[in-house]
């Protein structure tokens, strides 16, 4: 077979020029009368290929094996669309093949139904000989055995076309055990009953299927020609047999001279391009008039001319660019009336074309000019939804700083205008041609101003409760939680009141609502929880235990100093031992506060545990309590009735903590006792030292005499120490126990002697030694 070529292609265009070319290329315009036209079609996949080709080629030629699905073109084994022609070679009279695209094919998609029709119509218009090729198995079937396209087809040649005798065979493939004779019955009582089943056409007369095809007495009287083939895959060389014998049947001068009625081949190319276009013109094969077709193309084209002068407005440019920067007052209306412009260009241009075309096209006209300018609106969009919410920020802002008498009100009316201003925006920018709404960015717009206004609300619950809840658990008082508890309660019945009453306006459902302020009790609470465990943290534990908060003592002031704040001097009297457990009470406390959460006001044992095992060493826990309780409370993880999540400080960290603390503390207390100490027996040493001093006195007085003593007292260097030492000496001799005045009645003989055998000046001496040396303790 000689290289076809492609007569009709995939989209319906006849090629004039290349029939032209074949015609004279192959001699076909002088074959006369003598030639035949053979159409082989067939579903896809069916073997239509291998089988023309071994059907047209020579004994010398071999087709290709490998393309079962396929035709060569070219370089390559592609799919086959569209119907080729070829010339046979060695068959005489001279034979165009033609190969149709299958019937079935999947490669042309929505577009298979409208093409298979014509294609095979044109097969039955033109050919001489019709084969059609079929699967064995598919007889009986409706759409495998081609059943409604013959329909069709049937139909619509008695409507277009004249009787002409041309030759249907039907060939059966792949045939296997089935009886050759069933296959035939049902398949001639198919074609019969489809033929019967087509309406009649609008002329006197019926034509029945021997009137449009030949009645061969090969097997019987019918119009239909029934052949079978065996399997080419499993039974090759019986098939080669079966379809050279079929070959014969072409080229046997007792066959041929009943073909055909034909006209010279010189016309062929007339004929072919007629009845195609007749086929094509066909509004019974579901294809458009020819006013519709020219519709649809000037349409398209005027639309598409339109959509290109609107793309390169200046106007709409101007606008394009402009509505980047920001806002665009009028959007709508400006961008309206360009389009509105085009549109009305169109209509004024396709009035006289089909009005369902035109409408269509103008519908996909508007449709593609939206495209282009849909990027620009959701562009202004958001700019009305930036800055309304950013208003809405700036207004609710205003309004807890201002919170008084109306401020609910006040963000009511916050709410309501930035919507309202939105929705005046949105009408601004709506645009006449679309049916495009902002009903899901206004939505946004809503649920970020609630969240904006929910965040106001959490920013001013940490405000008005962090500072306050640090500053409680930074005091310690023994009520702490009770203080904590009050302030977290008032302030959020404050936040969550305002805040119902100012999200109204939202319109939300009352589930909804309540969702919100759920949110809201739970956000103060961690607040309150976030700064508790802030402050449980150990060095600022250990610190407020050891340092003091305002007016609340700790360890080191209720050490250091009294009740009236004043420096402690550690005499005798004051027992270290007291002060000491008072203080350390004082800062246990800290450690019980700290130990866990008490939001909800549940008992615990904590207080207890804690000064039982760290103050009194006992460990003891109340009767109720004690049950299966380990030897030390504190080595343990847990607290008795307090869960891990309101835990902030373990028994175990506890007692940690405290053995830390009691170290860092030990200078403290050994420093007071030694002080305490030390002034025991300084003043032991002045009260024996002032005795002596007076009996040395009194003792001096007696020897030298009143008023020798009291010259030396006047000199200015003694006068100037007794001056000094006077006030201090006279409190000490006040505090002269009865041991130093036994201690002097003892020794006042022999001091007294002593001192008369002493010289003035040696007594003189001993009184400034004595008034020196009284006065370095007072010093000290």
């Amino acid at each position: 077979m000689e290289e076809g070529m492609l007569l009709i292609d995939g989209n319906g265009k006849f090629n004039v020029e290349g029939l032209k070319d074949f015609m004279t290329t192959t001699g076909f315009a002088q074959c006369g009368l003598s030639y035949a036209i053979v159409a082989i079609i067939g579903s896809q996949s069916s073997g239509v290929f291998v089988f023309s080709q071994f059907l047209l080629l020579t004994e010398e030629e071999h087709p290709d094996e490998s393309c079962l699905r396929y035709q060569f073109q070219d370089a390559g084994c592609i799919q086959r669309k569209g119907i080729w022609i070829a010339k046979s070679n060695n068959i005489e009279p001279f034979t165009i093949a033609m190969d149709f695209e299958g019937t079935d094919s999947n490669a042309r998609g929505e577009d298979n139904a409208a093409f298979e029709r014509q294609s095979t119509l044109f097969a039955l218009a033109i050919a001489d000989i019709i084969l059609i090729n079929m699967w064995s198995k598919d007889i009986g079937l409706e759409h495998a055995a081609n059943r409604p396209l013959l329909k069709i087809v049937f139909q619509v040649m008695k409507r277009l076309f004249k009787p002409r005798k041309r030759t249907l065979l039907f060939v059966i493939r792949d045939h296997t055990k089935t009886p050759l004779g069933y296959l035939e019955r049902v398949l001639r009582e198919d074609i019969e009953k489809i033929w019967a089943a087509v309406a009649e056409p609008e002329t006197p007369g019926s034509a029945s299927l021997s009137d449009f095809f030949n009645v061969h007495k090969i097997s019987s009287p019918s119009p239909v020609e029934i052949t079978a083939l065996s399997s080419y895959e499993f039974e090759e060389e019986k098939f080669k047999e079966q379809v050279a014998y079929l070959r014969q049947r072409f080229i046997s001068p007792r066959v041929t001279g009943d073909w055909w009625e034909v006209e010279p081949a010189s016309g062929f190319l007339i004929r072919a391009e007629n009845i195609w276009k007749t086929i094509k013109d066909n509004k019974d094969l579901d294809l458009p008039a020819l006013k519709v077709m020219v519709a649809v193309v000037r349409c398209e084209e005027i639309a598409e001319e339109k959509l290109k002068q609107f793309t390169s407005d200046n106007d709409w440019l101007a606008l394009k660019e402009a509505v980047q920067a920001g806002p665009v007052s009028g959007f709508g209306a400006t961008l309206s009336s360009i389009l509105e412009t085009y549109l009305s260009q169109y209509d004024k241009e396709v009035i006289y074309f089909d009005k369902d075309v035109r409408n269509a096209k103008r519908h996909q006209m508007e449709s593609q000019a939206l495209e282009v300018v849909h990027d620009a609106y959701v562009t202004m969009l958001e700019h009305l939804y930036s800055n309304k919410l950013e208003s809405f920020k700036n207004r609710l802002e205003q309004y807890l700083l201002n919170k008084g008498e109306g401020s609910v009100a006040s963000a009511c009316i916050c709410v309501q205008s930035c919507l309202l201003e939105f929705d005046q925006g949105c009408e601004d920018a709506a645009i006449k041609q679309s049916e495009w709404n902002a009903s899901k960015l206004r939505e946004k717009l809503c649920r970020d101003m609630l969240s904006e206004m929910m965040a106001k609300f959490e920013k001013h619950l940490t405000d008005v409760l962090a500072g306050k809840a640090r500053s409680l658990f930074e005091a310690g008082e023994t009520d702490t939680w009770g203080l904590v508890r009050n302030l977290l309660k008032s302030k959020t019945d404050v936040a969550v009141s305002e805040f119902s009453d100012a999200v109204v306006s939202f319109k939300l459902q009352r589930s909804a609502i309540d969702t919100k302020l759920q949110h809201l009790r739970e956000y103060a609470r961690n607040v309150v929880e976030r700064k508790a465990r802030e402050a449980a943290a150990a060095e600022r534990v250990l610190m407020r235990m050891k340092a003091s908060f305002r007016s609340y003592p700790r360890f080191t002031q209720a050490f250091n100093r009294d009740e009236n704040s004043k420096s402690r001097v550690w005499t005798r009297e004051e027992n270290i031992d007291e002060i000491e457990r008072n203080a350390l009470s004082a800062s246990l406390e800290i450690l019980s506060i700290m130990a866990a959460i008490r939001l909800d006001n549940m008992t615990d044992q904590i207080n207890h545990v804690l000064f039982s095992s760290l103050m009194d060493g006992t460990g003891a826990v109340p009767s109720s309590q004690n049950t299966g309780a380990t030897a030390d409370p504190l080595d343990s993880y847990t607290w008795e009735e307090v869960s891990a999540n309101a835990t902030l400080i373990t028994p175990v960290e506890c007692k940690s903590l405290w053995m830390q603390f009691k170290a860092d503390i030990n200078y403290i207390t050994k420093q007071a006792r030694a002080a305490q100490e030390g002034l025991r027996h300084a003043k032991r040493a002045i009260k024996i030292v002032v005795g002596v001093v007076a009996v040395v006195g009194a003792a001096v007085v007696t020897t030298v005499g009143t008023p020798t003593v009291m010259g030396i007292a006047a000199r200015p260097e003694v006068a100037a120490v007794l001056k000094a030492v006077g006030p201090e000496l006279a409190a000490v001799m006040k505090d002269i126990g009865p041991e130093v005045l036994a201690t002097l009645k003892d020794v006042g003989p022999e001091v007294a002697a002593a001192v008369r055998s002493l010289g003035p000046p040696l007594v003189a001496g001993v009184i400034g030694l004595m008034t020196k040396g009284l006065a370095r303790p007072q010093e000290q």
